[in-house]
């Protein structure tokens, strides 16, 4: 095992170790092609891209294991869910960006004040997009069956 699992760089002082998985070329693509890290995004479209994927999938807990899960009106009251819990997690990135960036700088990129509120104004939009296309498309099914 121990020539498997072994301090990053060749650091004990680091507290990440170096594992097959963490420093494999396929993990390093994969996360390097996920939004938050895509080279040439600005941060709407980072927010964008990364509320329409999360958004998406949020209707479906709510829809399948609610408690008004055996309700005629179960799929609706899934996106209202949904919808309550995006403002929620739009408002945990607004404190978070005003308690991190305090600099009101005007650089584009996601580590500044403007960049991070263009970041949370595309997670927004993205994730109220997200959940509706799923709504549609799960109020919908029998359509494409």
């Amino acid at each position: 095992m121990s020539e498997f699992v072994k301090p990053f760089n060749n650091d004990p002082f680091v507290g990440n170790l170096s594992t097959p998985v963490t420093t494999s070329t396929a993990t390093k693509l994969y996360l390097g092609n996920l939004p938050i890290y895509r080279k040439g995004l600005s941060p709407l479209m980072r927010g964008l891209e990364v509320g329409m994927a999360h958004g998406y999938f949020l209707i479906g807990p709510f829809y399948i294991l609610g408690p008004l899960r055996n309700s005629p009106n179960a799929l609706l009251v899934g996106l209202f869910s949904a919808y309550g819990l995006i403002i929620i997690l739009t408002l945990a990135l607004t404190i978070y960006g005003l308690a991190s960036f305090q600099d009101n700088s005007t650089g584009s990129n996601l580590e500044s004040s403007k960049g991070w509120r263009s970041f949370t104004s595309g997670f927004t939009v993205g994730a109220l997009g997200g959940a509706s296309v799923a709504y549609v498309l799960l109020n919908n099914v029998s359509f494409f069956a």
